[in-house]
C-alpha cells in the first residue's frame, strides 16, 4: 500500500518525512484524484511480472533505463538532488519503478498544497503530464530505479515560475477538475 501525506512547510532537511503536527495521510483514492497511479510490483523477476507487462503495453513504453541516486553513482550528485527537488512539470507523464533503497516524490495538490509520497522497493508510480512535482532521497541517500518512456525518452523538466503556468499544466489542471486523468 501507497504511504502519502501532507507535508509541512519547513526549511529543515528535504530528506525528512515533514509530517503536519498531527499527521495527515492520504488514501490511493486521493492521489488518483490527481492523476498519480500506484502499483507495489514484485521487483525480483521483472520479465515475468504480468501486471507490469500489461502497464507497459497499455500505456505504449517501448524505452526503459536505470538510475542511480547516490553519492557513489551519480556525477554532479548535490546538484542534481538540488536540481530534483526544484518544484518542476514534465510535458509526458513521468514513470518510475524502486528497485532498491527509497526516496520521495512531492507533488501539489488541487489546493496547491504539497503531499509526499514514499518511494521504495516495489513502488511504481505513474505522475501525469503536467503535474508541479520533486524528488528528494531520504536520510538513506540511495535509491535505483527503473524509469519508463513512450517514445524517445525526454528528462526535460520545466520550472514552475511565479506568475507563468505552462500550457501543459493548464491541461493537466482542466483533466484533474473533470475527472479525465484516469
Amino acid at each position: 500500500m501507497v504511504r502519502a501525506w501532507f507535508i509541512k512547510d519547513s526549511n529543515d532537511d528535504q530528506r525528512l518525512e515533514h509530517h503536519r503536527d498531527p499527521p495527515q495521510y492520504v488514501e490511493e483514492d486521493y492521489l488518483r484524484e490527481h492523476g498519480i497511479l500506484y502499483w507495489k510490483i514484485d521487483v525480483g523477476n521483472l520479465s515475468e511480472n504480468e501486471t507490469l507487462e500489461k502497464i507497459k503495453k497499455e500505456r505504449r513504453y517501448n524505452y526503459e533505463d536505470e538510475i542511480t541516486v547516490s553519492r557513489e553513482e551519480l556525477p554532479d550528485f548535490e546538484e542534481k538532488i538540488k536540481g530534483f527537488f526544484k518544484e518542476h512539470l514534465h510535458v509526458d507523464e513521468e514513470i518510475r519503478l524502486c528497485m532498491e533503497g527509497s526516496g520521495y516524490f512531492d507533488f501539489r495538490d488541487r489546493n496547491d498544497c504539497w503531499m509526499r509520497i514514499a518511494f521504495e522497493k516495489g513502488d511504481l508510480l505513474i505522475l501525469p503530464a503536467g503535474v508541479h512535482h520533486r524528488f528528494t532521497l531520504d536520510t538513506k541517500n540511495y535509491m535505483k530505479a527503473k524509469r519508463y518512456f513512450s517514445g524517445e525518452p525526454v528528462w526535460t523538466a520545466h520550472y514552475r515560475m511565479e506568475g507563468k503556468l505552462h500550457p501543459k499544466f493548464e491541461e493537466y489542471v482542466h483533466k484533474r477538475d473533470n475527472g479525465l486523468l484516469l
